[in-house]
């Protein structure tokens, strides 16, 4: 198995901000819904989707329970989340200090956020718990934190009648513990790791049955498998693919005397035909992390965000077969900014450009793989300076408002970049949104255009098609990349 770092060529849309202890489950088979989460201590509440059908990243615009003029969760880290069909069960978490106790369902299909939390016995207020789906009407959830001390009980939730049930289980029970991971493998609830009483980090493995079949008594079972097991760790992630269960990540402590933190980016593999675990071989590994999410799509395994105890990360990155088409496609660099997504265009072109090209963009679109509408001049988008009317306007309107006396359309268009470098985010006129977004458009296009460019740049925008898919929040990151991009040694006027 191979890890590449996502790239241009995989996703359009608005990726998700970086953050960890969020969720991001399948639901159905064509979406990846990614909830929530924590950044530099501030927790969130959105939902960012990825439609894997169309390779596309969205954020949609949900309706329900309205709260404090909220819609949906508060922000939280730390939750489960489960889907049962094209619905997303959340429960618990953390906000700040506070333990969660409410319970929700999102409507995929309308995008629409119901509160449960008034029907039934709820179990409760936790993080850090862990939670699977039953076939496609139940959930199971174990353990958890209540910010006093660590958890061990189950709960049955039947998303029929929405009613919550505590598994009475007898004979021995696993430690009490959070930061575990749940996962059902046919009748069985499969939960490894985890942090438990007095602090311990663990690495063992236990099942539990009776959750499925009529009749069996529910009772744990602790499985010593042969074969290398995973050291002992919490915040990892254990995704199923058919005969296997793939363990990622996490953190753990090394050291005899003085424990110290370890942060984990191995794979291990839970093999459900042998029966053994075994460590798997992968090349060009991201950074070790836990509380990060990784889900299935195909063959392919999707990695988002996480922390590594400094920073949290907004890196997505696949680990994909050796017979997969992106296999060999070089990773970039592993140095990451922890407070931007890495999606990173090709930081190298395979050739130069030739001089009888149609249009820059037909080449960009050739060798960066770019699979989104490139603006073009027939929409509006990358047409020259001196063709490009409304930028011309708003240069000669600023240059009056300026008392600038030179009537040469160069020059005007200098000015009024040397006044976007100077600029604010809030001071930039909605007016201006259209002309600022096609220039920095075209100084993209320029950069790549020349085949001695080696930097490795971070470009949001390149294929929004116009000013009117910006929201506001989108606005001081376009500014921040045009800002790099004009400093950036310069753009020669085209």
């Amino acid at each position: 198995m191979h890890w590449v770092q996502a790239n241009s060529s995989d996703f359009g849309g608005s990726l998700p901000r970086p953050r960890s202890g969020h969720t991001a489950v399948n639901v159905g088979k064509s979406m990846v819904v990614v909830f929530g989460g924590l950044v530099e201590k501030r927790f969130l509440n959105d939902l960012c989707v990825y439609d894997t059908e169309n390779k596309v990243w969205f954020q949609p615009e949900c309706t329900g329970n309205e709260s404090d003029g909220q819609v949906g969760p508060c922000p939280r880290a730390f939750h489960v989340a489960v889907a049962i069909d094209c619905h997303m069960f959340v429960f618990g978490g953390r906000s700040g200090n506070k333990r969660l106790r409410d319970f929700w369902m999102l409507d995929t299909d309308i995008w629409q956020w119901t509160e449960l939390s008034s029907y039934g016995d709820l179990p409760s207020a936790r993080d850090f718990a862990a939670a699977a789906a039953i076939g496609n009407r139940k959930i199971v959830m174990y353990g958890g934190w209540d910010g006093k001390k660590w958890l061990s009980d189950v709960y049955v939730l039947d998303t029929m009648s929405l009613e919550w049930m505590e598994l009475s289980v007898l004979g021995s029970l696993p430690p009490p513990r959070c930061g575990h991971t749940a996962t059902m493998i046919e009748k069985r609830m499969l939960i490894f790791g985890g942090r438990g009483g007095g602090g311990p980090i663990m690495g063992d493995l236990w099942a539990l049955k009776g959750l499925v079949e009529e009749g069996e008594t529910p009772g744990w079972t602790m499985l010593k498998l042969p074969g290398q097991s995973p050291s002992p760790r919490c915040g990892h992630t254990v995704t199923s693919n058919g005969n296997h269960l793939l363990l990622f990540g996490g953190h753990g402590t090394g050291g005899w005397l003085s424990r110290y933190d370890v942060y984990h980016n191995d794979c291990i593999v839970l093999d459900r035909v042998s029966v053994q675990w075994k460590r798997m071989v992968t090349s060009n590994d991201p950074p070790a992390r836990a509380y990060h999410s990784m889900t299935c799509i195909g063959s392919r395994y999707l990695l988002f965000g996480g922390y590594d105890g400094k920073s949290t990360y907004g890196d997505l990155w696949w680990l994909v077969p050796e017979d997969d088409p992106i296999a060999k496609r070089s990773g970039p660099s592993r140095e990451t900014n922890s407070s931007e997504s890495t999606y990173v265009m090709s930081s190298t072109l395979d050739k130069p450009m030739k001089e009888d090209d149609a249009s820059i963009t037909t080449e960009l679109h050739k060798r960066l793989g770019i699979s989104v509408s490139i603006p073009s001049e027939s929409d509006g988008g990358l047409v020259d300076e001196v063709n490009d009317k409304e930028l011309l306007d708003l240069s000669s309107r600023l240059a009056s408002k300026m008392n600038i006396t030179t009537h040469n359309e160069t020059d005007l268009v200098q000015a009024l970049r040397e006044h976007w470098m100077k600029c604010s985010a809030r001071s930039i006129q909605l007016q201006e949104l259209g002309p600022l977004l096609r220039d920095y458009q075209r100084l993209v296009s320029r950069k790549y255009a020349d085949s001695t460019y080696s930097g490795t740049p971070v470009f949001h925008f390149f294929h929004v098609r116009n000013a009117s898919q910006l929201r506001m929040s989108d606005i001081p990151k376009l500014l921040n990349e045009y800002h790099l991009l004009l400093s950036n040694g310069g753009v020669e006027h085209g």
